[in-house]
């Protein structure tokens, strides 16, 4: 079996200087040493040489952006030819995006669901729907915010508003925990998957599920802290 996995073919990518063959991972040709040009590229893990795991060891991360910034730095390319010199600010891009997105663990996540196919968590009209775990917590928050406004408005002391928000809010941190929790355990699920495992489709509409439900919670929390504001 392992000579079989050993055969798969590797995708590859030719250098414009020599015009040898070197696998898409990697970012130096290996005949001649030139920074080879980005083109297609297959993702963000394979680019910093990671699997596509959720749980990632964010130093590790921070080791390899460093180490690849200074290799791929247009000032290594100042005298290089016009070529090397664009392939250098290419990978410096792709580099500092790919970053952005594996250092933040939600951002990793709807990566890799994009990666996987699945629809973007933030395509319009998503947060309209209310997510079905959120339903009780949503309509008691919007009710109790009804009732505060407009004790507000009819000059309330600002303390007893303040004490009626953080009774309000408190349901909501606490689902926010448990939501932590879920994520964390579906995340070390996925990682534990092998590539054919059936199990895969169902843990990444789970994992989609609860972004979308992590952006519900979000917003519910930015409306509880608008209101905070309000109360002064």
């Amino acid at each position: 079996m392992s000579d079989l996995i050993s055969m798969r073919p590797v995708e590859t990518t030719e250098c414009r200087h020599c015009g040898a063959g070197a696998p898409l991972d990697e970012h130096f040709c290996g005949q001649c040493s030139r920074i080879l040009a980005l083109g297609r590229h297959g993702n963000y893990f394979r680019f910093f040489g990671l699997p596509c795991k959720l749980n990632l060891d964010a130093r590790d991360l921070e080791r390899r952006f460093r180490e690849l910034s200074r290799q791929f730095h247009p000032d290594y390319f100042y005298n290089a030819d016009q070529a090397e010199r664009l392939a250098s600010l290419e990978r410096t891009s792709y580099l500092n995006d790919a970053y952005r997105t594996l250092r933040d663990p939600l951002g990793r996540i709807e990566y890799l669901l994009s990666l996987e196919g699945s629809p973007p968590v933030s395509q319009a009209g998503e947060s309209v729907k209310v997510p079905p775990a959120l339903l009780e917590e949503v309509f008691a928050l919007n009710e109790e915010l009804d009732g505060i406004r407009e004790a507000r408005e009819a000059g309330a002391a600002a303390d007893l508003l303040r004490e009626r928000l953080e009774r309000a809010q408190a349901p909501i941190e606490r689902k926010r925990e448990e939501h932590a929790r879920q994520l964390a355990e579906l995340c070390a699920a996925w990682d534990a998957l092998a590539d054919d495992a059936p199990e895969r489709a169902s843990t990444l509409d789970a994992l989609r599920e609860l972004l979308i439900e992590r952006a519900y919670i979000s917003n519910l929390i930015t409306a509880i802290t608008r209101e905070a504001e309000e109360i002064g």
